[in-house]
């Protein structure tokens, strides 16, 4: 490009009859500017993290066996009366659900506690923005004299 624009000043410096002793010289310079693009970069980050681990257990039976026996009697004697509208109803509806309140609370429970920990690697992916900088082409500046005066042009090539 910086040859066509010389050369066609040294050509038109010779076509014309005018110009035809004066001496043209130039130069053809470049310009470049900086844009910034935004690049998503992405960063994995892991660490190490204490993770439960549970374990089951049984507990102690809670001595409530005769407590819920009770419970029992009470619920399922009025259940029972309520069904069948004498106190012979009554009568097995408490016999039952005694007997049913006694068995719950003779058995052990079970429950979940943490027994202890371990150490797992969690990681996490982390995503930022960065404003890259890119050198581009913005325009040319052809400068040159004739006569003894300088010149100056700016173009797109």
């Amino acid at each position: 490009m910086k040859k066509i624009i010389l050369t066609s000043l040294f050509a038109s410096s010779i076509c014309f009859p005018a110009f035809a002793a004066e001496r043209v010289s130039g130069q053809v310079q470049d310009h470049y500017k900086t844009v910034y693009n935004t690049v998503e970069v992405v960063d994995r980050q892991c660490e190490i993290v204490d993770v439960p681990v549970y374990g089951t257990r049984q507990t102690e039976r809670q001595g409530g066996s005769g407590g819920n026996a009770l419970l029992g009697m009470i619920l399922g004697g009025a259940i029972g009366k309520g069904l069948t509208g004498d106190d012979k109803g009554a009568a097995a509806g408490a016999i039952m659900g005694g007997v049913i309140g006694a068995d719950k609370g003779s058995k052990p429970k079970t429950e979940q506690y943490i027994k202890g920990y371990r150490s797992e690697q969690s990681c996490s992916d982390v995503v930022t923005y960065v404003n890259k900088p890119n050198k581009v082409y913005s325009h040319s500046t052809v400068r040159f004299t004739s006569d003894g005066k300088w010149y100056k042009l700016d173009f797109v090539r």
